[in-house]
C-alpha cells in the first residue's frame, strides 16, 4: 500500500466564457469542477493503474464531503483530519483566444493540534505502507517544517516520494526521499538559478541528491522528463497526443513513479512509466487523472535512452 498526504485540498472551478473584460457581465459557455490536491490525484492514479493506495492530510467541514465521494468513486480509501472551514477554491478563466486568467484562494489556518494530529496519524499507518507520498503545498500559516515532520514520522524501511519546492523541498533532503519529482520551474525557483541546457539540469538534479535526495525525476513538460541517481542519469521524451488539460499530470508522474519504485523496478522504468502517466493525463479533459489503458498505451510507444553525467 502507498500512503498519500495532503497538506492542502482545494477545488479547482474550470470555466469557458467568450471573452474576459473587467466589470462585465458574463455567460459560461461550460463549467468543470474537480475535487483535488495533488496527492489526492496521486492516490487516484495509483488506483487506476491497479496498485492500492490510502488518501490522508487535512480536509474542511463545510465541502469536503465531496472529496469523500469522489475518493469512493475511485476506490480509494482515506482518512482525514478533519478542521472547520471550507476547502479552498480555485477559479481557472478560459476566453476564446484560449486565455487563462487565474483565481487561487488559500486554505484555512490549521492549528498546531491539528498538525500534530497529522503527523500523528502517518507515523501510525506508513509502518503497514511500502511508501508514503507527501506533495503540494501547505496551509496558511504553516511552517515548510511541515514536511521534515511528516518525513520524519515515516519508518526508514518505509520509501519516502516528496513532490513540492522551494524551502519545503529543502527541508525534505534531510530524512533522504527515495525519489523528489520537481519540474523545470521547480528546480530553478529551488536552486535559485536557470537552466537551460539538459546537462545543466542534470547538474541541478545532482546537486539535490548531494543534499540528500537519492533519485531526482524532472519533469520537462511536453518534453518529457529525466532521471538520474548521480550515478546514471536518463532521459524519455514525450509522444505527441492532444493536450486537453494539464490538471494532474505531474501527479499522474508520481503516481506511476512511487509504484514502480517500489516494485523494485530500474531506474528507467521508473522514468518511463512516469511520462507514460504524465502524458496520459493531457489526453482526459474531464477527470484529474488518467485511464489504464491510454497509459499502457503510452507506455508502448516511449523510448529511454541514457545520457552521460560528464558532458
Amino acid at each position: 500500500m502507498i500512503l498519500t498526504v495532503c497538506p492542502s485540498p482545494c477545488i479547482d472551478v474550470n470555466i469557458e466564457v467568450d471573452s474576459l473584460s473587467v466589470g462585465m457581465a458574463h455567460k459560461i459557455i461550460s463549467k468543470r469542477i474537480f475535487f483535488t490536491g495533488k496527492a489526492i490525484n496521486v492516490a487516484i492514479g495509483i488506483s487506476r493503474i491497479g496498485g492500492e493506495a490510502f488518501a490522508t492530510g487535512f480536509m474542511y467541514e463545510e465541502n469536503g464531503n465531496q472529496f469523500e465521494q469522489e475518493l469512493h468513486r475511485e476506490r480509494v480509501p482515506y482518512k482525514f483530519v478533519w478542521n472547520k472551514g471550507r476547502v479552498r477554491e480555485n477559479y481557472k478563466f478560459i476566453d476564446h483566444r484560449s486565455m487563462m486568467t487565474e483565481i487561487n484562494d488559500i486554505s484555512p489556518e490549521v492549528s498546531a493540534e491539528k498538525q500534530d494530529e497529522l503527523v500523528k496519524l502517518v507515523s501510525i499507518i506508513s509502518p503497514s505502507c511500502e511508501a508514503v507520498v507527501i506533495s503540494g503545498g501547505l496551509a496558511k500559516g504553516m511552517s515548510p517544517e511541515f514536511y521534515a515532520k511528516i518525513l520524519d514520522a515515516v519508518p526508514e524501511n518505509v520509501k519516502k516520494v516528496v513532490d513540492t519546492e522551494g524551502e519545503r523541498l529543502i527541508q525534505s533532503l534531510r530524512f533522504g526521499p527515495d525519489l523528489i519529482k520537481p519540474n523545470l520551474d521547480e528546480l530553478e525557483r529551488t536552486l535559485g538559478r536557470s537552466f537551460k541546457k539538459q546537462e545543466d539540469m542534470f547538474r541541478g538534479c545532482t546537486e539535490l541528491i548531494s543534499r540528500g535526495a537519492k533519485r531526482v525525476l524532472l519533469s520537462l513538460g511536453k518534453g518529457g522528463a529525466i532521471i538520474t541517481d548521480g550515478k546514471v542519469g536518463y532521459y524519455c521524451k514525450s509522444v505527441n497526443v492532444a493536450m486537453n488539460s494539464t490538471l494532474g499530470a505531474g501527479d499522474g508522474m508520481v503516481a506511476a513513479a512511487t509504484c514502480s519504485l517500489t516494485a523494485g523496478e530500474p531506474l528507467y522504468t521508473i522514468l518511463k512509466r512516469g511520462v507514460a502517466a504524465g502524458t496520459a493525463a493531457v489526453t482526459t479533459p474531464d477527470s484529474i487523472s488518467f485511464s489504464k489503458e491510454k497509459y499502457e498505451e503510452i507506455f508502448a510507444g516511449l523510448t529511454v535512452e541514457e545520457i552521460s553525467l560528464n558532458t
